[in-house]
């Protein structure tokens, strides 16, 4: 199975899981009267959408190069990435609201004999999601995926936000104190912003071409410096990220004297290493004679003007 087929297959795993959360919560918040079990509706209906989004990006992001678009479609996952973050921030932003409502206007009218219902369906939600976002992480990792590493943390801040309702509603049931389910979202949102803002940060990184990371870049030096013996210097080394898509180029000097054939040979061996230690990389080398300004002490070419 191709690393796009498991990516579309996790994401419409988290899009059932999603669509089945979401119509429990919103249901059983309308037979409780918890308004709280309702806001995780809303938070798992956002969350659905998240996923639409995710499949989509996905989808679009696998499809090869084309005319208008010569270097793939790796930025559909990072601009899904943002808008997957931005919308943790806005469920962060309803939950806040809803508890600062709650803590003013003091509780809500809740059903006390149906809360066990909305305490197992948390349970439950909390469970689903906590397997759901780590299927989903392991693949974004594997696959090197922000769409679905962003969907997996959509998820895991449900699981959070889940378990903070159950929480609640156990406290509720026991001592009638409304007000501290209300400071547990608060805390369980200021965690969902802090994880928003990574994910916004990485998408804006990609988006605006940042480099690699510093690990992959030193070992495209390794791997040119492995070779060193045959070209007189290289400089120029750029790269960037497009989703799982890497690009890198540099130029390479070669000696005056040497054969094309022998020039390209080098170039190819070059590629094929990269090539073999980062996956989905795309190279774009330069070869340039030698100017006469090399870096070796002791130069054993001769380039001729």
């Amino acid at each position: 199975m191709t690393d796009e087929q498991i990516k579309k297959n996790a994401a419409r795993l988290s899009i059932c899981s999603n669509t089945f959360l979401t119509v429990s919560k919103i249901v059983t918040g309308g037979l409780t009267g918890s308004v709280s079990i309702i806001s995780e509706g809303i938070h798992s209906g956002m969350d659905l959408l998240a996923s639409f989004i995710a499949y989509f990006s996905v989808k679009k992001s696998a499809l090869p190069p084309d005319a208008d678009h010569a270097f793939g479609h790796g930025k559909y996952e990072d601009a899904s990435g943002l808008i997957e973050a931005l919308l943790i921030v806005l469920a962060a932003g309803i939950i806040i609201w809803e508890a600062i409502s709650k803590l003013i206007h003091g509780g809500e009218a809740v059903s006390i004999d149906l809360l066990f219902i909305g305490m197992i369906v948390m349970g439950i939600s909390a469970l689903m999601n906590f397997f759901v976002s780590q299927h989903l992480m392991h693949v974004a990792k594997k696959t090197d995926s922000i769409a679905l590493e962003s969907d997996a943390w959509h998820l895991r801040t449900d699981v959070l936000t889940s378990a903070g309702v159950f929480a609640g509603l156990l406290i509720i049931q026991i001592t009638n104190l409304f007000w501290i389910d209300s400071i547990i979202a608060v805390i369980v949102a200021l965690f969902i912003l802090k994880e928003a803002y990574s994910l916004i940060r990485r998408s804006f990184a990609d988006l605006m071409d940042e480099s690699l990371s510093e690990e992959e870049v030193a070992k495209i030096e390794e791997i040119i410096a492995r070779h060193e013996a045959e070209y007189t210097n290289y400089h120029g080394l750029k790269t960037r990220k497009a989703g799982p898509d890497k690009f890198a180029e540099f130029h390479l000097m070669m000696p005056r004297t040497i054969l094309l054939t022998d020039a390209h040979d080098l170039e190819s061996h070059i590629r094929a290493e990269i090539e073999s230690e980062i996956p989905r990389i795309t190279l774009i080398v330069h070869m340039d004679p030698c100017d006469g300004r090399c870096r070796k002490d002791e130069c054993t070419f001769v380039c001729k003007k």
